[in-house]
């Protein structure tokens, strides 16, 4: 492949993101605001942050999960966060055992309390395992906050707020969300830095 044609194809992928990113409207603004609101309330009231997705979405997870325990920008004190996506031994025997289906469920049955959050992640929307999740934990009295890709989907149902990507393309759907929990990380330092 030529050098110009790989330059158009850059450009093209670059142009697709920014119409992406150019069709966040203010609904999805506010559902940043939101999310980030949600866990800071539940922060303050001595509640936790478990978050959950798979492939692409599982290391957003870990992302997260880092950037809450340790910080963002503002040395703050460190935030109780845990990424479901982490434990190798209980996701290969939850899946091995139960099905690959319960990997997130398992740990959100065990672990997860009233008043916590599930951040739940999948660009679909319906991944079962993620899905299940948040079933599990709106039973147990979390807030769920859902990432997706894709408008009306089972999980934004599920959720308390939804900040939806709105892209048919799971890598521009993982640019949004990126984006999105750079925003509430930084709003969560903010508000626990100034304290």
């Amino acid at each position: 492949m030529n050098p110009g044609t790989m330059a158009a194809q850059v450009e093209q992928i670059i142009q697709q993101h920014r119409q992406v990113v150019a069709g966040i409207g203010a609904s999805t603004v506010a559902n940043i605001a939101a999310g980030a609101g949600s866990i800071i309330e539940a922060l303050q009231q001595g509640r936790r942050v478990y978050i959950c997705g798979n492939g692409g979405s599982a290391a957003d997870a870990q992302h997260i999960a880092g950037e809450l325990l340790g910080r963002f920008r503002r040395t703050r004190r460190p935030l109780p966060a845990v990424a479901l996506t982490t434990d190798t031994s209980t996701i290969t025997s939850v899946a091995n055992d139960f099905g690959y289906e319960h990997v997130f469920e398992r740990q959100v049955e065990a672990l997860v309390e009233k008043g916590d959050i599930l951040w739940a992640i999948s660009t679909s929307g319906s991944s079962a395992s993620v899905v299940a999740a948040a079933e599990t934990a709106k039973n147990k009295g979390a807030k769920v906050l859902a990432f997706t890709g894709r408008k009306d989907s089972a999980l934004e149902r599920l959720s308390d707020v939804c900040v939806c990507a709105g892209s048919d393309s799971t890598a521009r759907s993982q640019e949004i969300h990126q984006l999105a929990y750079h925003i509430i990380c930084e709003l969560i330092d903010r508000n626990f830095a100034e304290q």
